[in-house]
């Protein structure tokens, strides 16, 4: 019975193999027709990223501001779609200093200074979150004094969170030092704070943060719901700072 059962398995075995083997050949057919597939959508995307790419730079170079927002809604959408591309970061990078460092007149006057272009670029920049979006803001910060522009910019800059050596709060500092004097504005005060809540864990220089704090928070040109945020970020940063101290003594 057994010798039965044995030669009856051999047999099978011998009957089946060649679909086996048929089996196994056809998937590798499928897997090198989809590694194909694979190989051919990748340049497809790459050739229409390139054609992408060339579109936004030429929206951006052509004049007016309609061509611009444009522009910004295609950047917007690729980066919504998860496309990336040095074009892009070039475009956003010319459109957040549109007017400041490349400057059109006519008859002795700016014509191609839009602040709502360069905040929206600003906000664009952040959802890019690279080194190179950060120096783009950093530079924005530098040039602009735009109060909306630079509220963009340091909302987005605390979205990445790169603050390599104090870089990027110095930059802050700075900016929120340079405002409190010459044009106290509550939305980017708000931002400020919002962004140093963000950011204290990487931030050195405590001591100038804390006083930046709590300057926002004794003056009364900002309105009652921003001093107010400032004692809460007072507050957080303060405990965050404890707990931190806490853990190292452990």
């Amino acid at each position: 019975m057994r010798h039965k059962l044995l030669i009856l398995s051999l047999a099978l075995g011998l009957l089946t193999a060649p679909l086996i083997c048929a089996q196994n050949k056809d998937a590798a057919k499928k897997n090198d027709k989809n590694s194909e597939s694979d190989s051919m959508i990748t340049v497809e995307q790459a050739y229409l990223n390139s054609i992408e790419g060339v579109m936004i730079k030429e929206m951006v170079a052509a004049e007016g501001r309609d061509s611009k927002r444009v522009a910004l809604q295609y950047i917007e959408e690729a980066l919504n779609e998860g496309r990336q591309s040095e074009e892009i970061q070039v475009a956003l990078s010319t459109l957040a200093t549109e007017g400041l460092s490349t400057v059109v007149r006519e008859d002795g006057r700016v014509v191609n200074n839009y602040p709502e272009i360069r905040r929206r670029a600003c906000e664009l920049l952040g959802q890019m979150g690279t080194d190179k979006a950060k120096d783009s803001l950093v530079t924005v910060m530098y040039t602009d004094n735009e109060p909306s522009v630079i509220t963009a910019a340091v909302k987005s800059l605390g979205d990445i969170g790169k603050n390599d050596n104090d870089e990027v709060f110095n930059m802050i500092n700075w900016i929120a030092r340079k405002f409190d004097t010459v044009n106290p504005t509550s939305s980017l005060a708000l931002e400020i704070l919002n962004t140093f809540e963000k950011m204290s864990g990487s931030i050195i220089n405590k001591k100038d943060m804390f006083e930046t704090v709590m300057r926002i928070a004794n003056n009364y040109n900002y309105v009652t719901p921003v001093r107010t945020r400032a004692y809460e970020v007072m507050r957080s940063i303060s405990n965050s700072n404890t707990n931190t101290d806490q853990k190292k003594n452990k």
